[in-house]
């Protein structure tokens, strides 16, 4: 669980499109409305939390092997997203144009539906739970919703303090490239550390 939770957290901090969705927000019309965002962003993952949790759970009673087959396809999903970072450009553009400020739920709605309606979400959760899942320990089905409390809770804390700082960290990622190839790279390691844990 400990692993886990360092691995979701360094995922996490990883700058994608809802960081970066977060940033927006916060910037153009309040940290609150950031935090809002990121309230809908993380309740979307219920969604995908149940989709993996329904169909690993079937996948482990048909067979072993069909589930580690699974296993083995997520680590190399997990290698060709390291390797699609490793091809961007080394950069992290947030527009600093002000928006038509939207309501609280609208906001929640929005970051909500954002992360349901992406497939990719669901396909990341398939290739990373598995390798924190003890088949030992049974219950596979409760095990997939614990860690995708764990990835909620994480993710919202953190997305709600980007929120609060997000001035900040803005300015301080536009004019510092070397800290933008670190983020760069720290993808990278995450991915494929992450990928090498599941084969293991």
């Amino acid at each position: 669980m400990l692993t886990f939770l360092f691995a979701s957290i360094a995922l996490t901090l990883s700058p994608g499109p809802d960081i970066l969705y977060v940033l927006t927000q916060s910037i153009s019309n309040g940290k609150k409305y950031g935090i809002a965002t990121a309230a809908g962003l993380v309740t979307g993952i219920l969604v995908h939390t149940t989709l993996i949790a329904l169909g690993i759970s079937a996948l482990i009673k048909q067979s072993e092997w069909v589930f580690m087959f699974i296993k083995v396809l997520g680590a190399c999903y997990l290698l060709w997203i390291a390797f699609q970072v490793y091809k961007a450009p080394t950069s992290i553009a947030v527009s600093k144009e002000v928006s038509t400020q939207k309501s609280l739920f609208s906001l929640f709605k929005q970051g909500f539906v954002m992360n349901v309606l992406n497939p990719k979400v669901t396909l990341f959760f398939l290739a990373f739970f598995p390798g924190f899942i003890v088949e030992s320990l049974g219950n596979v089905t409760q095990q997939i919703y614990l860690l995708g409390f764990v990835f909620m809770l994480q993710a919202f804390v953190i997305f709600s303090l980007v929120s609060i700082i997000a001035d900040r960290l803005t300015v301080f990622i536009r004019s510092n490239q070397s800290f933008a190839v670190f983020l760069k790279w720290l993808q990278i390691l995450v991915f494929v550390g992450i990928a090498v844990l599941i084969l293991m």
